[in-house]
């Protein structure tokens, strides 16, 4: 039997379990400090990956298998580092050992790759001295075929989060099938605890400018109603950093405290402690990071949330090209590549408001899209959303 806490996380964690990336840089990494034995099947890595780069312009492609060049060089490596290890164990270390690791794992998904589920793509950029390189990579979007197996062999598997919704999205992903029970618990808060309230902003990209007059606004005048521990989650750093600065602009007395970029655990426990019973500040993160989920803030600790985005992934090639192999293989493109987890984002941060039955407190969901039918449904049964921040 398994137990499965934070299940919501198991889609993204399996797609990287089950995906590989051969990056020209390390591989050129490899080449300059690889011993006398490796120098020509690294070399001949190298050359394979830099044919692909030259073979086209785009700078992004999509391909249902791995060529089969870069596979027998990645094959050929693969041979000549491990005699090497045989005989000589300690020459191979380094970038060259990563190389070897990358090589097997890269070579074992692209030999077994499935189209339906999977996809080899290469992106192209500007390399040394001008030069194109790539990165080839073997991207699960599918990982059903990889999971199923291993539930099928345990006697019961269960799966449990307070963001597991809408099954649909985890029987097809995940492998689950039909038969899977499904129990969508009652919640232990219930709907006085948490005023959920929209704002009617655009949080869009091309309207990041003009909310942050309004979004500050509402910050400082919820503030001002109701002064206590706050966080704002956003998109980005930028727009993280833009509210920064337009809240100081607009209400220079309000304490705040801002998520930075590449905190070390020591400054990410500071932030968390920061947020003391009784405490008045406004802490600022970005969705998705070290604070959007597994931070316990009970009772005074935290006492409302804004939400300044939908969560959605950014719209790029990578993700334009999942989307197109799950609209083909379930009809869900969209919802299964941009809404449903970027819901489950805003869902979990959320979560942090409310810990326990005595807690009270207040949600601002900062964006009109809020609004709409297909995304309230993914929001959770027991809150009451009304529109008016």
């Amino acid at each position: 039997m398994a137990l499965v806490d934070e299940a919501h996380n198991l889609v993204s964690r399996a797609r990287e379990m089950y995906s590989a990336t051969l990056d020209a840089a390390a591989v050129r990494a490899a080449k300059r400090n690889a011993p006398a034995a490796l120098k020509r099947p690294v070399e001949r890595v190298a050359r394979a990956l830099g044919a692909l780069a030259k073979a086209g312009d785009a700078p992004f492609e999509v391909a249902d298998a791995a060529p089969d060049k870069l596979l027998d060089a990645l094959r050929n490596y693969i041979s000549a580092a491990s005699e090497l290890a045989v005989q000589q164990p300690t020459a191979l270390a380094g970038d060259a050992l990563q190389l070897h690791f990358d090589a097997l794992r890269f070579a074992e998904l692209a030999e077994g790759l499935d189209p339906a589920t999977s996809q080899f793509d290469l992106t192209r950029r500007p390399g040394p001295r001008g030069h194109p390189e790539a990165v080839a990579c073997v991207r699960c979007v599918v990982p059903a075929p990889f999971i199923k197996p291993r539930f099928e062999a345990l006697h019961t598997a269960v799966l449990f989060s307070a963001t597991l919704a809408p099954a649909p999205y985890q029987r097809d992903l995940l492998g689950l099938g039909e038969g899977a029970a499904w129990l969508d618990c009652e919640s232990p808060f219930d709907a006085t605890q948490l005023a959920v309230r929209i704002a009617p902003l655009s949080t869009r990209y091309a309207d990041r400018e003009a909310s942050l007059a309004p979004l500050a606004a509402l910050i400082a005048r919820q503030y001002a109603e109701m002064p206590g521990n706050y966080l704002a989650f956003f998109s980005s750093f930028d727009y993280l950093e833009r509210t920064a600065t337009a809240l100081q602009a607009a209400a220079p007395e309000l304490p705040l405290r801002c998520q930075q970029r590449r905190m070390d655990e020591a400054e990410r426990r500071a932030f968390v402690d920061s947020f003391a019973e009784g405490g008045r500040q406004i802490g600022l993160a970005v969705l998705g990071g070290a604070f959007g989920e597994g931070i316990d803030l009970p009772g005074s600790r935290l006492v409302g949330a804004f939400v300044a985005t939908l969560g959605l992934p950014p719209v790029d090639a990578v993700q334009e090209s999942m989307k197109a192999r799950l609209e083909a293989h379930f009809g869900a493109g969209w919802a299964y590549t941009y809404l449903v987890p970027g819901l489950q984002k805003v869902v979990q941060a959320a979560g942090r408001v409310i810990r326990t039955p005595e807690d009270r407190g207040v949600l601002h969901l900062v964006d009109d899209r809020f609004g709409r039918a297909e995304v309230r449904a993914l929001l959770p049964g027991w809150w009451r959303v009304r529109r008016g921040g």
